[in-house]
């Protein structure tokens, strides 16, 4: 039988979660500290660990089926490669930074400057469609440092929290694209593999779905259900199991972690009490 075969950054801030989330899959990985290329014993996928910059050509040439790698990446190397889910963990910026004592947050600023970056194609091409003509520098690492020793005016790279521009005596000034972990596929994609693809999407769907969501309990007067079960923002309809005591029910449901307080303020004005909130390991719908 085929095996599915996934790219995984070797090292970088892409290693631990891409590990965890196949963990979470079910998938289950033998011990692959210095090794290239792990095989999976509970699912046809094999595992290759590659260098960041190279995961994109890779894809593209088939060498890999497919990879979990940064959007921001796919987007500066420009390959015929499609992003079939998002999975919402690395999440960064690709920005524009000055030296702090630049007052203006303005494009125009950069009009003429030079500017250093780790992600020339993605920058030329914001320039472009924004009329800036600039110079720009390409720095493979520590781009931070540019400005401080006189090789550019501002930077362009990728930013997290943005505590490394601030330790350099940096500001975030414009931001170019938003990036997070996506998972990628090969065009060259068979049949056979493409089958093998689509249940994995369907684990990583069940485990996304999860993540964004809880489990909730509760007491509620019986008159008042009709009010709670239009408060919740279930997948079909809440349960509502009779309780011990006369004219109560207990209520379980799923909410959504982003409308997590909205939704309990409105449960307890309409009554309900003793709620908990229990997490989800998988959510299959």
């Amino acid at each position: 039988m085929s095996k599915l075969k996934i790219a995984i950054q070797k090292s970088g801030r892409l290693y631990d979660e891409s590990l965890q989330l196949l963990k979470d899959c079910g998938i289950f990985v033998n011990n692959g500290k210095d090794q290239l290329k792990v095989s999976v014993d509970n699912f046809p996928m094999e595992i290759m660990y590659l260098r960041n910059s190279d995961i994109p050509q890779y894809l593209e040439d088939g060498v890999v089926d497919i990879a979990v790698v940064g959007e921001n990446l796919l987007t500066e190397k420009q390959k015929n490669i499609q992003i079939v889910q998002y999975l919402g963990f690395s999440k960064c910026r690709v920005s524009l930074a000055v030296p702090k004592e630049i007052e203006t947050d303005s494009l125009s600023y950069f009009q003429g400057k030079k500017i250093a970056t780790s992600y020339p194609n993605t920058l030329q091409n914001f320039l472009k469609s924004n009329d800036i003509a600039a110079d720009i520098h390409v720095i493979s690492g520590s781009v931070e440092i540019a400005p401080n020793i006189g090789l550019a005016d501002g930077i362009c790279d990728i930013v997290s929290s943005g505590s490394t521009l601030f330790k350099n005596g940096l500001r975030e000034t414009v931001t170019l694209l938003k990036s997070e972990a996506v998972l990628a596929k090969t065009p060259q994609l068979s049949q056979e593999k493409n089958a093998i693809l689509e249940k994995f999407l369907f684990r990583i769907k069940s485990v996304l779905k999860a993540k964004k969501s809880k489990y909730i309990l509760m007491n509620v007067p019986n008159e008042k259900i009709a009010e709670i079960s239009n408060v919740l923002p279930v997948l079909k309809s809440p349960t509502v199991i009779p309780l011990a005591e006369k004219d109560w029910s207990s209520i379980h449901s799923v909410i959504d972690e982003e409308r997590f307080w909205d939704v309990i303020d409105e449960l307890k004005a309409n009554g309900a009490q003793d709620i908990l909130i229990i997490p989800i390991d998988k959510m299959v719908i």
